[in-house]
């Protein structure tokens, strides 16, 4: 099969828990058409970068397969439901990553590690431990584990607990943590989050139109006044 180029995935993963009702919420929704806008205002990212939505509560789902978001009509909504379940996000977010890198290797594609970006307001009411290493452990020497591990980036807002979403942080070595700043609105802050997700998109799909590689994540003198980046692990 011929070569069709080289996609970077982005993974949007969204808390729909109750405790995201009101403001949160909506700042939530406002992300996935912030991102099509921005990808149909540059098209030369639409051949580098593909976009998923998956919400979690209870239950996680697929919003939004895989795809070219430019080529989207309507979007769908995130709604409330339920309780706080990171295992069960983790989980679908697995399966999926599976069967979305297959899919585009299948069809001629290279692909670059997919990126997580993990926006969550609370803490999780069950043991997530075990499904997130089997998303994330993988032994290159013995070929044991989930090949196709991303690089997960927690974006934690209200009271997301830090020492919890530091946790997430995978790898260290190419992630960070986005935290809400001490005081700053909820609200203002997944909006602030959304900036972060934006400029990634854009830095990331042009460096790899330019030959270069991977996520590029904004660092701390880059973000928003609303957050706080973590990623001393690094010095």
């Amino acid at each position: 099969m011929p070569d069709q180029g080289i996609l970077l995935p982005f993974y949007l993963v969204v808390d729909v828990s109750w405790s995201m009702k009101g403001d949160k919420l909506d700042a939530a929704r406002e992300i996935l058409p912030a991102v099509a806008n921005t990808l149909a205002k540059n098209p030369i990212l639409n051949d580098k970068v593909r976009f998923s939505l998956i919400d979690f509560a209870d239950e996680a789902q697929v919003l939004v397969p895989l795809c070219d978001l430019s080529q989207q009509g309507t979007l769908p909504s995130l709604e409330l439901r339920g309780g706080t379940s990171y295992a069960e996000a983790f989980r679908t977010l697995r399966e999926q990553i599976f069967r979305d890198v297959t899919q585009l290797r299948g069809d001629g594609y290279r692909v670059h590690r997919p990126a997580v970006f993990f926006i969550s307001d609370g803490e999780p009411l069950d043991d997530w431990q075990d499904a997130f290493s089997a998303l994330t452990e993988y032994n290159r020497e013995t070929g044991t584990g989930f090949r196709w591990y991303p690089v997960l980036v927690p974006c934690g807002v209200d009271t997301a607990d830090r020492d919890v979403l530091r946790k997430l942080v995978y790898p260290q070595q190419k992630s960070k943590l986005y935290m809400m700043r001490t005081g700053a609105d909820a609200a203002g802050a997944i909006r602030a989050m959304t900036e972060v997700l934006i400029s990634s998109v854009l830095a990331s799909g042009q460096s790899i139109a330019a030959g270069g590689s991977g996520l590029i994540l904004p660092g701390p003198g880059d973000v928003p006044a609303d957050l706080d980046v973590e990623d001393d692990w690094l010095d």
